[in-house]
């Protein structure tokens, strides 16, 4: 059934994306069997994923015959003078090989063997295909919401003292150092939580089966749901709607070059010296470029959903997910990118999925239903807060602002004690060894 409706949406989206003439999620991926893939790091952790059904020896002849098409593919594109000018060169050979462990498995391998092997390629294309799927979401809603509400959540912004203001302008003293440091940790975000998925499902090869519950699975509901709400709460965020555009890190970016400024669809250019004023807030319109892809920060969801899964790990994995949430919520309000209003929904967001999700393998009871329902109604209730009451919120922000950290603390509070509570549920009691009565 999942299957079913994963496959159904991807066409939805597809025939969605060919209405704005745009290429679709599964368009995109197919090209890349040939074409230099926008991400190939994306492309190889997938494979890693894949290949954590494989024995050893076939994770060897997996990688050598990934990097051996690659190589191929870059004296071909030598030698016919074709240059990489989007993308990178390199990707097509884990993709390949993905697409041809799948081949095996319906070839090759029988029973459950066959399930396996195809799980674990269905791991990898989902991966890939979340985020295609992410990108043409984003185009999508800079076509679809040609109005977008930043005039709102700058506003109610001003109950938490404009953090992306504050943190804006310590990143941008940090100079090309700072600013490309966290560019690398925000732009890997996928990459690290592979590495944690990597750790959750170490022992899929040799117990031959998945684990009920692992990061992957909250990665990609995050991805699938939060564009949703994208289109109900459309916001650009504070670098495009008070600022330049990209145009303002061009200077100190060591990847980009010739950005067009956004600066003509702005409210002022503000960010990040001057906070904006408070006034009555009113929708705007912007550009049919810039994704409406702030309310709720993903980056936020996803670097909270692996700081989670990190805490079973090891104390260098358990640091790495602490360091990862940190450089992320950093970067998100350093680069413009969100408000910090948009940071506290996202928490809440990933918090309400992760226990829909725990709840669902073990079996939905009270203590469940109660956590998804006062999460989801947080949620809603911030998003409420953030359209039609944000003038209320910034006149008063010594009680709006700690009354939104503590909606969020309260469900982070919720969140830990009911997990606690499952997990002793299911741990085994110790029972003290029986001692030989004397005689």
């Amino acid at each position: 059934m999942a299957g079913v409706v994963a496959v159904g949406f991807l066409v939805a989206l597809e025939i969605t994306a060919h209405h704005y003439g745009l290429p679709g999620p599964m368009a995109s991926q197919a090209r890349e069997v040939v074409v230099p893939p926008k991400s190939g790091s994306l492309l190889y952790a997938g494979m890693a994923l894949m290949m954590l059904v494989l024995t050893w020896r076939q994770r060897f002849i997996a990688v050598a015959t990934a990097i051996g098409i690659d190589l191929v593919f870059l004296v071909v594109r030598w030698a016919a003078d074709i240059e990489v000018t989007e993308g990178h060169p390199f990707g097509n050979g884990a993709l390949w090989v993905i697409l041809g462990c799948a081949v095996i498995a319906v070839t090759r391998r029988t029973g459950r063997e066959r399930a396996l092997l195809l799980k674990g390629v269905g791991l990898g294309l989902l991966l890939v295909a979340g985020r295609k799927t992410g990108d043409t979401w984003l185009i999508i809603t800079s076509k679809a919401r040609p109005m977008v509400l930043d005039q709102y959540v700058a506003v109610a912004d001003h109950a938490l003292g404009n953090p992306s203001w504050l943190v804006g302008r310590l990143v941008t003293a940090t100079g090309p150092i700072g600013f490309n440091f966290l560019d690398i940790v925000y732009g890997q975000l996928a990459v690290a939580a592979v590495i944690v998925a990597l750790y959750q499902l170490r022992n899929v090869a040799a117990e031959r089966r998945f684990p009920v519950h692992h990061l992957v699975r909250t990665f990609l509901v995050i991805g699938l749901l939060g564009p949703a709400i994208y289109m109900i709460f459309p916001v650009v965020g504070p670098l495009y709607a008070y600022g330049t555009g990209t145009e303002h890190w061009e200077s100190v970016s060591l990847w980009w070059s010739n950005t067009s400024s956004s600066a003509q669809w702005a409210v002022a250019d503000l960010w990040p010296v001057t906070a904006p004023p408070v006034d009555v807030p009113h929708h705007m319109p912007f550009d049919g470029i810039t994704p409406r892809n702030c309310m709720p920060s993903l980056h936020t969801a996803w670097a909270t959903a692996i700081f989670i899964h990190s805490r079973k790990g090891p104390q260098v994995l358990r640091w790495a997910g602490t360091f990862w949430l940190i450089a992320t919520l950093t970067a998100t309000l350093g680069f413009g990118y969100h408000y910090g209003a948009d940071l506290i929904a996202g928490v809440v967001f990933t918090l309400t999925i992760e226990a829909a999700l725990r709840s669902f393998d073990r079996g939905w009871d009270r203590s469940g239903i109660r956590l998804v329902a006062y999460g989801t109604a947080v949620f809603a209730a911030l998003l409420v807060s953030y359209r039609y009451l944000p003038l209320e919120m910034a006149k008063l922000p010594w009680v709006s602002g700690p009354l939104l950290v503590l909606a969020m603390a309260s469900v982070i509070y919720g969140y830990v004690k009911t997990t606690a509570r499952w997990e002793s549920s299911t741990t085994p009691a110790q029972h003290p060894e029986a001692q030989p009565e004397p005689v």
